[in-house]
C-alpha cells in the first residue's frame, strides 16, 4: 500500500519514527520526503499490519501534525527491509 501523508511531516523525525513502527509491525518498504512537503510511505506486509501502519500514520510521532493520509493499493513488492529514502 502506498500512503501520502500531509501536514507538518518533514523535519519532525516522521520518517525515522515510521521506520521504527514498520520494523515493529514487520513491514518492509520505505518512507521518503516529497518536494511538496508530504511524506510518501510504501508499506508491504500482512494486511493487518499494513492497516495498523495506516492508523499510526494518521497521527505519526508527537512532533508531527498530520492533516491527511491518502492511500492507494500497489502491487506487492518483496523488499528486504524498511528504509528511509
Amino acid at each position: 500500500m502506498r500512503f501520502l501523508v500531509s501536514g507538518k511531516v518533514q523535519g519532525v523525525f516522521f520518517r525515522a519514527s515510521t521506520r521504527f513502527e514498520a520494523e515493529r509491525l514487520e513491514i518492509t518498504g520505505y518512507a521518503r520526503n516529497l518536494s511538496d512537503g508530504r511524506v510518501e510511505v510504501l508499506a508491504c506486509g500482512e494486511p493487518e499490519a499494513v492497516e495498523q501502519m495506516r492508523v499510526w500514520l494518521t497521527r505519526g510521532p508527537s512532533q508531527a501534525k498530520v492533516s491527511g493520509v491518502a492511500s492507494e493499493p500497489v502491487p506487492y513488492q518483496d523488499l528486504p527491509a524498511f528504509t528511509i529514502a
